[in-house]
């Protein structure tokens, strides 16, 4: 009996390995499975979606800040417009983290960032802004205006 359990054990084994050494995907492959995701500033960096998408970050001390929970749901109202736009939202409420995004922004409390697919950082906001103003600003770019032409040049 001992040595049907000991056999079945050893038999388990590299599943548990395998489980456990799955690769996980990069937030870049997540967003690009699903755009409607939210990725966590800890674990991204700006460089990966450059020239790919244009990301809308939201700084906060704590996720239990209004400002912060209003604009999860502004943004969470229209999400087709966002990914018609190629925009990954990313949020970052943990100062103490340093997250790389937070680095490079150094936001004060609550700050709604717009980083253009060149990397640059094109708005920067204290208070929430609804998916219509945030497409708005996106629209105006001019690579924004050139994906417009180009889409309409093909159909």
């Amino acid at each position: 009996m001992k040595i049907l359990l000991l056999c079945a054990f050893a038999g388990l084994m590299p599943l548990a390995v395998t489980a456990t050494e799955a690769p996980t995907l990069s937030p870049l492959a997540r967003w690009q499975a699903n755009a409607a995701v939210v990725l966590d500033a800890r674990e991204v960096d700006l460089a990966d979606f450059q020239w790919l998408a244009r990301a809308v970050i939201v700084f906060a001390d704590t996720s239990a800040d209004p400002r912060f929970q209003q604009q999860m749901a502004l943004l969470a109202e229209l999400p087709g417009e966002l990914a018609q736009r190629d925009v990954v939202v990313i949020v970052d409420t943990d100062p103490a983290a340093r997250s790389q995004p937070r680095q490079k922004l150094r936001p004060r409390g609550f700050m709604l960032a717009l980083v253009a697919k060149d990397g640059t950082v094109s708005l920067r906001k204290p208070f929430p802004w609804d998916v219509r103003e945030l497409s708005r600003a996106i629209d105006k770019m001019p690579l924004r205006q050139q994906e417009i032409r180009d889409r309409r040049e093909q159909q």
